[in-house]
């Protein structure tokens, strides 16, 4: 009987466990699945050359749920300015854009940031980025929670495996932010 009682006590408290940490032993707040609905995938950047003043990162965003949101921001550890950028002619030269109410991520679809297009720009770097070396950025969103993410850093140049290198055709006409790889 008393091995019963105990089985029985022991299962109570583990179910109970259980649910308050579900909960989080608030009803108010909503969980990471309840707050957003968005995933982000192959998120990389190119390492930069010594001296340069910026550089660019890149990913994927797909947003699974039924609301539109909107890429309002991010920081990053290696830079205290972080900005989202796109690509625009500019009659024939390729020139960079700083999109100050940042992209939106319409419900149900997948945003790309790629070389050549949407973008966050990395702006007065101390350092450069190296190879090898990845960076721990977070993603701020209109509704949507925060997310953490990490950028790989591939070779100068180069893209991951399964893009195109020569996407990025436009790399000498970004005078106006000074030397940097992207």
């Amino acid at each position: 009987m008393f091995m019963i009682r105990t089985v029985l006590l022991s299962s109570l408290l583990l179910v109970s466990t259980s649910l308050f940490a579900h909960h989080g032993g608030s009803h108010d707040e909503p969980t990471s699945a309840e707050s957003s609905h968005l995933d982000v995938t192959q998120p990389w950047a190119r390492a930069t050359p010594p001296g340069a003043a910026a550089g660019g990162g890149f990913l994927t965003i797909t947003n699974h749920g039924s609301v539109d949101d909107r890429l309002v921001g991010a920081s990053a550890a290696i830079t205290d300015q972080v900005e989202i950028h796109t690509m625009e002619m500019v009659g024939d030269v390729m020139r960079m854009q700083h999109l100050p109410s940042g992209i939106e991520i319409p419900a149900g679809e997948t945003v790309t940031l790629a070389p050549g297009g949407l973008h966050l720009m990395f702006m007065a770097l101390s350092s450069p980025i190296e190879e090898g070396q990845p960076i721990p950025i977070t993603l701020e969103f209109q509704h949507a929670a925060s997310i953490e993410t990490e950028l790989q850093v591939v070779p100068v140049g180069a893209s991951p495996e399964g893009q195109d290198a020569h996407a990025d055709h436009h790399g000498d006409h970004h005078e106006e932010h000074g030397q940097m790889a992207h």
